[in-house]
């Protein structure tokens, strides 16, 4: 087993329980709606969704499956999550550099996580899929070149609108769901390539760690680090594993995940797996449902409650305990490991006093669940001349108090959900470099919310190594 590919093959399960009749893909349409694009040409939308229903699946059901069987391992604390990727994938950075840059990242966060948390970690890309975002509000007022002060349409990602701010990119568009699903469609294409075809070379990614630990002003701190993977490394060379032909060594198992938001597309890519006649959504491995659209009754969590996949939940201050229970008993009546995640995004200051009732809650109704922190969306801020950003400390700092909450409860952290990207922008202010406001404006590319670079993605993967690492000791100290 390697660090990056430590999971045994699918193996067979028993037949889940039949799914309640009640249900169907298209059952959501006679629920309410929350965070849904109004498009002007019904006869349009019909057609592409006519279209999207003939398609090939992007993602197959036993894929599914298995990550739901390393989801379940990681609720037990036998396995690491890491989810990351965009905020909100743009059509226009649909390139071989861009997605292969997010990957790179990501392989190299959880080499370094699979050493401080010694346990295999689940990679979880918000890649190949996650063009729809939600809004706090419908629309946008700006002031333009002209001067003139415009109220237009709220963009919600590249499948129902354009980013530019104009009338016309602005109006939701069924044809851009089209365009979403061949893209989705080319990036899965390449990221199988390079988890398969040697690109995840456990060797060659510890060797950009090095590249990353040499650039760093903490490089003192990071090499101690390094050297211990060096280390490893030199012993299952010793030992022949490392050979070229060598799968654990040279593959990864690697997921695509994005928000169930779009929910015609949803539908258009729901299918029946020959295999045990269960529902599954066929756009990506695991699909959440976000903090805006979680109502019990809506349709968001309607959907959802009929396919197969891990459902993930975001978990947000708003929160309440009633709610919750009521959402794990619809999404997952028969409590089956691996099904619910849910993805804590509190923000750093509200951590403390919401996550740990809610952790208590679900832990004293025995539920299976498992638990990601999502660091990101609770810590936005807007500068004085209101430009989003998130400050670095804030992100670490609600990491840590995710942790702390469950080590405290006597339940398991189960991961990490970050919003990143493996290009050098700067979007997000603090980490080793120290970032201001005033550099913002160098490379702030986002359309969307403001995510961690590629130095400050690895940054925060050692941070968080050493903490599971100090962690573990003192586990370790206690048993003995």
């Amino acid at each position: 087993m390697s660090l990056l590919s430590p999971f045994a093959p699918e193996g067979t399960s028993a037949a889940l329980p039949r799914l309640d009749p009640s249900w169907s893909p298209s059952s959501w349409r006679a629920r309410p709606i929350a965070q849904a694009p109004v498009y002007e040409d019904a006869a349009a939308l019909e057609a592409v969704e006519a279209r999207l229903r003939r398609y090939p699946p992007l993602v197959f059901a036993g894929e599914a499956r298995r990550l739901k069987a390393q989801l379940a391992l990681a609720g037990e604390g036998r396995a690491f999550v890491l989810q990351g990727g965009d905020c909100a994938e743009s059509f226009s950075d649909f390139t071989a550099d861009v997605i292969r840059d997010t990957f790179r990242v990501l392989l190299q966060m959880a080499v370094v996580l699979t050493w401080g948390a010694k346990t295999p970690v689940v990679k979880l890309g918000r890649m190949a899929g996650q063009y729809a975002k939600p809004r706090s509000s419908a629309t946008e007022t700006l002031v333009g070149a002209d001067g003139i002060e415009r109220t237009l349409p709220s963009y919600r990602g590249d499948n129902i609108n354009g980013p530019e701010f104009d009338a016309a990119a602005r109006r939701p568009d069924p044809a851009r769901m089209e365009m979403g699903y061949f893209q989705s469609a080319g990036a899965l294409n390449l990221l199988r390539a390079f988890a398969q075809g040697g690109y995840a070379n456990l060797q060659e990614v510890h060797r950009w760690n090095l590249g990353f630990v040499a650039r760093s002003p903490l490089a003192a701190r990071y090499q101690t680090l390094a050297a211990r993977i060096d280390e490893t490394l030199e012993f299952m060379r010793a030992c022949g594993l490392t050979e070229v032909n060598t799968p654990q060594f040279n593959e990864t198992d690697f997921y695509t995940s994005h928000e169930a938001l779009l929910l015609p597309y949803e539908q258009a890519l729901t299918r029946v797996d020959s295999t045990t006649g269960e529902w599954y959504g066929c756009s990506a491995h695991f699909l959440w449902i976000g903090d805006r659209t979680r109502q019990p009754d809506g349709a968001h969590v309607e959907w959802c409650r009929g396919i197969r996949n891990p459902i993930g939940i975001k978990v947000g201050p708003s929160t309440e305990i009633d709610a919750l229970e009521r959402l794990l008993d619809t999404l997952n009546p028969t409590d089956e490991a691996g099904r619910i995640t849910l993805i804590s995004r509190m923000g750093a200051g509200k951590v403390a006093a919401h996550l740990p009732g809610l952790v208590r809650a679900v832990k004293a109704s025995g539920r299976r669940v498992t638990w990601l922190c999502d660091p990101m969306h609770g810590n936005t801020v807007s500068t004085a001349s209101k430009v989003k950003t998130r400050n670095f400390d804030s992100i670490l700092s609600e990491v840590r108090a995710f942790f702390d909450i469950h080590r405290a409860e006597g339940t398991h952290a189960g991961g990490v959900h970050v919003e990143m990207t493996g290009r050098d922008v700067t979007e997000c202010v603090g980490g080793a470099h120290q970032l201001t406001e005033a550099d913002l404006a160098g490379r702030y590319e986002t359309f969307c919310d403001p995510r961690l670079n590629a130095e400050q993605s690895l940054e925060l993967a050692f941070l968080l190594a050493e903490a599971l690492g100090d962690a573990a000791r003192a586990g370790g100290e206690q048993a003995a």
